[in-house]
């Protein structure tokens, strides 16, 4: 962890600068002004000033020349232009307090620091890094939080390579804050677990319903009021040798897009209730997977609502589909998925002036050419 230090110039710190340049100026004011004008006393907004930028000892260091610089000044004139000794008790006082409120201000910092890596941990532990070309896709990922501060949320996205196929899944637990953390890593886990071994997709997403269930007991067995969570979640499989289609089971969650150089279209929508929901329509059976075309060259993008509820100032929604459907049109480019990811995020931000009303994930991937996922693989 590293305090974010303001005003730096090629890796060092000029945030001295600023109070010290304060003490000349009230210096030379006070001199040059004569007898009539008399403003050293002013002096005490340098350590005030020092204490916002600079360090604990470089506070206390201008603090202490305050002082030196206003006896020096003041003893420049006669007696009877003497702002006096009343005033020097002000110019310490205000150094002593200075100190103390740099010494708050950093103890405050720290602690920030400190949560700040926390969550940063916790984001890294639910969200695992993604080795390149992991499980036969190339893929990226943007991760924003509605919390800028909090750096995690509700969102969760993975890829599970094993030797019966790729298995994509995200998905967005309804809700926010560490009980919304806790049921995406449920989920998550046996994802990772499950999309390992099983021999179809049915079979991965009927086990994550059963864990969003068993959470959902869980929680209200133990009072709290987060019983009624659920998640939605869209999980694609890639079969072993590519066949230029791909399994698509989603859970009321927004469709994928298909991004390709022959334009954008979506995939199936949510034909399924969210995870955990699924116990309201018993007579809907087991989750069944869709299988729909998926050409070379083309790549998934899927993404949560954060993206296509994001507003302008204007509660104009984010045109997704469109925009990127100009972008790749005029750089096919565009479709490989790091580029790709970085326009939806880019273009977010930019639509919704940087404020987001919601966490937002935007994930990308597609099958890199050629490579037959279980020669890929080892276990």
């Amino acid at each position: 962890m590293h305090r974010r230090q303001p005003l730096r110039v090629r890796g060092h710190s000029v945030a001295w600068v600023v109070p010290l340049l304060l003490l000349v100026t009230i210096t030379l004011v006070d001199v040059s002004t004569g007898a009539n004008i008399r403003i050293i006393t002013w002096i005490v907004l340098v350590p005030g000033i020092a204490a916002a930028l600079c360090g604990l000892w470089g506070t206390a260091a201008f603090a202490v020349l305050a002082v030196v610089d206003y006896v020096l000044v003041d003893s420049v004139w006669f007696n009877q232009y003497k702002v006096g000794w009343p005033d020097s008790v002000l110019v310490v006082v205000g150094g002593v307090l200075a100190t103390l409120a740099c010494a708050v201000r950093l103890r405050g910092e720290r602690r920030m620091l400190h949560m700040r890596d926390i969550a940063e941990t916790t984001r890294r532990t639910v969200l695992r890094p993604l080795p390149p070309g992991w499980g036969g896709l190339e893929h990226a990922a943007a991760y924003l939080a509605a919390d800028t501060e909090a750096r995690v949320g509700g969102d969760f996205y993975d890829i599970q390579a094993g030797p019966n196929g790729t298995r994509v899944l995200l998905g967005d637990v309804q809700g926010k804050g560490l009980a919304a953390v806790e049921a995406a890593a449920a989920l998550l886990g046996t994802f990772r677990e499950i999309g390992y071994h099983a021999g179809d997709l049915a079979t991965v997403a009927a086990h994550l319903e059963v864990r969003m269930g068993r959470h959902r007991f869980h929680s209200i067995s133990l009072g709290r009021d987060d019983g009624d969570r659920f998640a939605t979640a869209v999980l694609i499989g890639f079969p072993l040798v590519d066949d230029g289609t791909v399994e698509v089971v989603n859970f009321g969650h927004e469709p994928p897009l298909a991004v390709g150089p022959h334009g954008v279209r979506p995939l199936p929508g949510g034909d399924r209730l969210p995870l955990g929901l699924g116990g309201l329509l018993p007579a809907a059976g087991p989750p069944l997977p869709t299988r729909v075309p998926f050409g070379p060259g083309e790549t998934l993008l899927l993404t949560t609502d954060g993206v296509t509820e994001a507003r302008d100032g204007h509660d104009v929604f984010y045109d997704l589909a469109g925009q990127v459907a100009r972008a790749t049109a005029a750089d096919p480019d565009t479709v490989r998925p790091r580029r790709l990811v970085r326009l939806v995020r880019e273009g977010v931000l930019r639509h919704s002036g940087g404020h987001l009303g919601d966490d937002t994930t935007i994930f990308a991937v597609r099958r890199i050419a050629g490579v037959v996922l279980g020669g890929r693989f080892r276990a």
